[in-house]
């Protein structure tokens, strides 16, 4: 019973966590056909989660990329669908297929309008989880990635035991102990020397 009590309560955690994640942005890589070098772009979810803001990047930021300075925004109203993994489109392009398996795993889509689509390739695992996670909660539906299960499992086992610890016939003092006077020397104090 407890278990179920507390579970939204957790994931209501779990969500503000991605979320404010999300507010921090991320820099991905550019998906390019000519791999000469790497382009950046960064994403971030403006602070009152209504707007992603993007942008080109020329390289890897150093910290947060504000908001002004990322051109291009997409209001989370218009995002229809997070697609994930071989169903992205820019996963379907005969070039992106030869590439490796992991590419495939970091790969998420945002499909907004009727077809167009904002490409993602995630730097880690962790932040493919995050991203998603982030986003599907935008859109009000679950978040199902094994970094949400992890969490959930974790908090929720931590939260229990400290719910059910003995606390029966303890008293609880309203206000802290107070702070003993200073010694009148040092002496005791260890000399290494």
């Amino acid at each position: 019973e407890l278990r179920e009590k507390i579970q939204p309560e957790i994931m209501e955690l779990i969500k503000q966590q991605r979320l404010n994640r999300l507010c921090e942005g991320t820099c991905f890589r550019k998906i390019s056909s000519r791999r000469r070098q790497d382009k950046f772009w960064y994403c971030r979810l403006s602070p009152n989660h209504k707007v992603l803001h993007y942008g080109d990047l020329e390289e890897s930021p150093q910290g947060e990329v504000p908001h002004d300075s990322l051109q291009d925004k997409l209001p989370v109203a218009d995002i229809k669908a997070v697609i994930t993994g071989k169903d992205c489109p820019h996963m379907k392009e005969k070039g992106a297929l030869k590439q490796n398996k992991e590419v495939l795993e970091l790969a998420f889509s945002v499909l907004y309008e009727s077809d167009e689509y904002l490409n993602f390739i995630a730097p880690d695992k962790h932040e493919y989880c995050v991203w998603t996670d982030g986003l599907n909660a935008l859109l009000g539906k679950e978040m199902t990635s094994d970094y949400t299960k992890t969490d959930m499992d974790t908090l929720l086992s931590m939260e229990m035991k400290l719910r059910l610890l003995d606390l029966e016939n303890i008293q609880i003092p309203e206000a802290p102990p107070p702070i003993p006077k200073e010694p009148s020397n040092y002496d005791f104090v260890y000399d290494c020397n």
